[in-house]
């Protein structure tokens, strides 16, 4: 049921899309405002999802991609703040972005 509640939300928010763009998708040195954390299933999904909400990535946030592990592209170097964090691409994959370029 919280995956129709996000998809609508999604969908009505960004409807030129069907699936939102999330930070591992972003290119290194790319920069993004982050949109939402996306929901998932699961006690595992929830504690990664309390964890980046505790480390500040949050609706509103400005991030940037420093480097990406080669040749995997796992793990992900972000910027936010004055501070860098070493993200794994699934947990990456959990934060919606707006690119910069997209941004109002």
């Amino acid at each position: 049921m919280a995956a129709s509640n996000a998809s609508r939300h999604f969908d009505s928010a960004r409807p030129d899309r069907a699936r939102p763009r999330t930070l591992a998708g972003l290119a290194q040195g790319q920069s993004a405002t982050i949109a939402a954390l996306c929901p998932g299933e699961g006690a595992a999904i929830a504690d990664h999802l309390e964890r980046l909400m505790e480390l500040g990535f949050l609706p509103g946030e400005r991030v940037r991609i420093v480097a990406k592990g080669f040749p995997s592209g796992d793990p992900i170097a972000v910027r936010i703040g004055l501070a860098t964090f070493a993200l794994r691409r699934f947990e990456a994959d959990l934060i919606e972005v707006h690119s910069a370029a997209a941004a109002p």
